[in-house]
């Protein structure tokens, strides 16, 4: 941590290269410049923070957590920070001496020396005052008693020898500061030229040490990791390439060699491993043809295993053991054996106990999990646009935890009961957060790709899924419904997804981080060379754009300076970029109908409800035509005049009229959309839906969906997973345009956690809410 700035009045002036500072009034004085420039709050906080250390490098998470302690900032209001202290330090003759440097992706530093100002000069340097200066300054302003010949009176000698107590305590705080002067002076002496010694005084001998590290290295796909409760064994889901489905496999969390489990019978899966407290059992559920599914356990060291429940066989079956071992905490189940929210199983009777608590109709509660010291139950509400939430172990009232509709990818307790460690989908990552409970604060860990996240229970021992896939754009020719071979698209070294094409055929727009930082970015597809970024917002990685009907105009979900959603109303040909006042507190996505003028908007409000509603923006404030409750993910059929919708409480898809008419819903497909695959559809045209999944034998399978018409199933691509955010066709079917995976693969990772920090903590640059207590 940054170490504070002392506030005295004697560091109130400060010479910063040539510029004088004025700390008190905010004033930088520039020579040169005709009048003083004033910072803002926020810009001098910077500022002191980058001072206290010239030459050396400020990350951004030092300066969020010590200028934005109680917010959670984006990026951007940093970077304005740091651009208004270059425009103050800069001349007016527009000959500028570089104050301030950026360090790509980790923070800034100050390149100019640093000193106090006393008084109106400049405090001298440690060798510019002589000793003999220095001791009579300084007795020159401790002892002012006149001389006196008469003998000394007990009085006097007790002045003349608190006097002599004075002066040496002076002089020791001269040489003590004269010593930190000169200190300071040789730290901001450059680096001779190839010595090749870094700022520590250590020399490079490799690449940094990662904090974790990899105990699978196998091509293929590890997941869902689970650890024994002393952290020293690891179970997890693996896939084979001998066979189709998947195996649990259990190794210790060094790099020992993997053992089965259990023998997993051809044509099926184990999946979902969790291990029991007490080191003896691990629980799996069961997948095999025809969507039969079922929960079994199995003896940690192998063997028989016996049967404890049947489920169904969707992609959102959660469970977690009680904290006696004798029972199983489920989630919502969907399908054949549904349940609208948390339940209890006991394992000897095969009793089912419903928590007594409050849950909505359209909500679903997923992956419960007690805490360590059994008091309380965390879960996922509505795991599509997710949050945590917390209630005490035999039921009551639930809290929220966070507030920020996010794709939470796994999560766990850590062994006090107090933080948690979750995975979260970050621009075009996942990452792994820890939550302080009690504060609702947050930290980022440090781990780039990763999810899923386990903790022992009785250690600090964290397993993840480390995943760094690369997608790249394709277009996928239709030839009579059937896909071709898929042809790539602007190839790059980043990530692109969320590919939308224009009504008219030519413009693509589509999310990539290819030049370092996430952003949207659009091209006419008849000239290549037209790719570029488009400037003034950042997208979310939850929604894809839409295009208006004459392709002119496109609908983004973002977030602003204060990191509060936000809908874009983007002009890619004339780069405009304009903030709409949605009539909504929390708009998550935004379409058009049938025309420019009407606006169809789905948002969650304060109670965490979702809807679709349907605006007539021409007038203000908007005007509400009609809504829908419980929606997650919606289109326009231009060729229908109907919007198709799916919802949260429960996978299917949906229509209604362009008016959203309560009267006019019906059912499109019963099971198509899944509820964790709701954005991985898009209108085909001729009043049919194209939607993408994974099939045991394809990576990529395409489902053709029409109401009242058995569905046509295709295999895309094979080897390449399609991204689960969105995708687009041409308005005349003859082509889709799909993000497909062009490296890829997830091992598990393994780190001993640090001590669980203290209630303060830096936050994160990516704008995640937090809800107070």
């Amino acid at each position: 941590m940054i170490t504070p700035l002392s506030e005295s009045p004697s560091a109130d002036v400060i010479r910063i290269g040539a510029c004088t500072v004025t700390l008190s009034s905010r004033e930088v004085s520039v020579p040169g410049a005709r009048r003083a420039r004033r910072l803002t709050p926020k810009a001098l906080g910077v500022l002191k923070a980058l001072m206290r250390a010239p030459g050396a490098v400020v990350t951004r998470d030092e300066l969020f957590a010590e200028v934005w302690p109680d917010t959670l900032p984006t990026n951007d209001v940093l970077t304005q920070a740091v651009t208004q202290l270059r425009k103050a330090f800069s001349g007016d003759e527009g000959v500028d001496t570089p104050y301030i440097e950026t360090i790509a992706k980790t923070g800034y530093r100050l390149l100019v020396p640093v000193s106090v100002v006393v008084g109106a000069a400049v405090a001298a340097a440690p060798d510019a005052m002589p000793a003999d200066a220095a001791e009579s300054a300084v007795e020159a302003t401790l002892s002012a008693a006149p001389a006196d010949d008469a003998p000394a009176s007990p009085r006097s000698r007790w002045r003349r020898m608190r006097r002599h107590v004075l002066l040496g305590l002076g002089l020791a705080m001269l040489v003590a500061l004269l010593v930190m002067a000169a200190l300071l002076l040789q730290r901001q002496a450059p680096a001779t030229p190839g010595s090749g010694v870094l700022e520590d005084g250590s020399r490079v001998v490799g690449s940094p040490q990662r904090p974790y590290r990899l105990i699978t290295a196998t091509a293929g796909f590890e997941t869902y990791p689970t650890l024994s409760p002393d952290g020293s064994q690891v179970a997890y889901e693996a896939d084979s390439s001998a066979r189709q489905g998947s195996a649990i496999k259990v190794q210790t969390s060094g790099n020992a060699p993997a053992r089965l489990l259990t023998d997993t019978p051809p044509g099926y899966s184990d999946r979902f491993p969790n291990w029991s407290p007490n080191g003896r059992d691990i629980a799996f559920a069961r997948f095999g043809p025809d969507a039969a599914c079922e929960v079994l356990i199995a003896s940690a060291t192998g063997g028989a295993v016996r049967h404890v429940t049947r489920c169904d066989g969707t992609e959102l079956l959660s469970f977690d053991w009680t904290p006696d071992g004798r029972g199983l905490l489920f989630g919502s189940l969907s399908g054949q054996y549904a349940h609208r929210g948390i339940r209890r199983l006991d394992i000897a009777s095969g009793r089912w106990t419903a928590l007594d608590y409050e849950v909505a109709t359209d909500s679903f509660d997923y992956a419960p999990r007690y805490s360590p010291d059994g008091r309380w139950i965390v879960f996922v509400r509505n795991p599509q646009i997710g949050d945590l939430w917390r209630m005490p172990a035999g039921g009551g009232v639930p809290e929220q935890l966070t507030d920020d509709s996010a794709e939470i990818r796994g999560w766990a307790w850590r062994s006090d009961s107090r933080h948690i460690v979750f995975g979260r989908r970050v621009d075009s990552e996942a990452r792994l957060y820890e939550l302080d409970v009690e504060t609702r604060t947050l930290r980022d860990v440090g781990i780039d790709d990763a999810q899923s996240p386990a903790v022992a229970r009785n250690s600090e021992m964290l397993a993840f899924v480390h995943r760094k896939a690369q997608f790249g754009l394709f277009r996928v020719p239709l030839v009579q419904g059937r896909p071709g071979a898929p042809e790539r698209l602007f190839p790059s070294n980043g990530r692109d997804g969320q590919p939308v094409l224009a009504p008219d055929g030519r413009q693509l727009v589509f999310t990539s981080d290819r030049s370092g930082n996430y952003g949207l970015w659009w091209a006419d597809l008849d000239r290549p060379e037209s790719l570029r970024p488009v400037e003034g917002l950042r997208p979310e990685t939850r929604q894809a754009a839409a295009w208006s009907p004459d392709s002119t105009r496109l609908l983004v979900s973002g977030r602003d300076a204060q990191a509060k959603p936000v809908i874009y109303e983007v002009s890619p040909r004339d780069e405009q970029v304009v903030a709409l006042s949605v009539p909504v507190a929390q708009p998550l996505q935004a379409l058009y109908a049938a025309d420019a003028d009407h606006l169809l908007v789905v948002d969650r409000d304060p109670h965490e409800r979702m809807r679709l509603s349907l605006f007539d923006r021409r007038s203000t404030p908007w005007r509400l035509l009609g809504s829908i409750d419980g929606v997650s993910q919606a289109r326009f059929d231009p060729s229908t005049q109907r919007v198709l919708f799916t919802r949260l409480s429960a996978g299917g898809l949906w229509s209604a009229d362009a008016s959203l008419s309560a009267g006019s819903i019906q059912q499109v497909s019963a099971d198509k959309p899944s509820r964790w695959r709701y954005r991985t559809w898009a209108v085909a045209g001729n009043g049919s839906v194209d939607y993408l999944s994974t099939r045991a034998d394809c990576a990529t399978a395409l489902s053709r969906l029409r109401a009242g018409v058995p569905d046509e199933s295709y295999c895309l691509d094979a080897d390449r997973l399609s991204a689960g955010n969105g995708f687009s066709e041409r308005g005349d079917g003859t082509a889709m345009y799909v993000a497909l995976a062009v490296a890829d693969g997830a091992d598990i990772g393994v780190m001993a956690l640090p001590d669980a920090p203290a209630p303060v903590f830096s936050t994160i640059s990516n704008a995640l809410f937090l809800k107070g207590k």
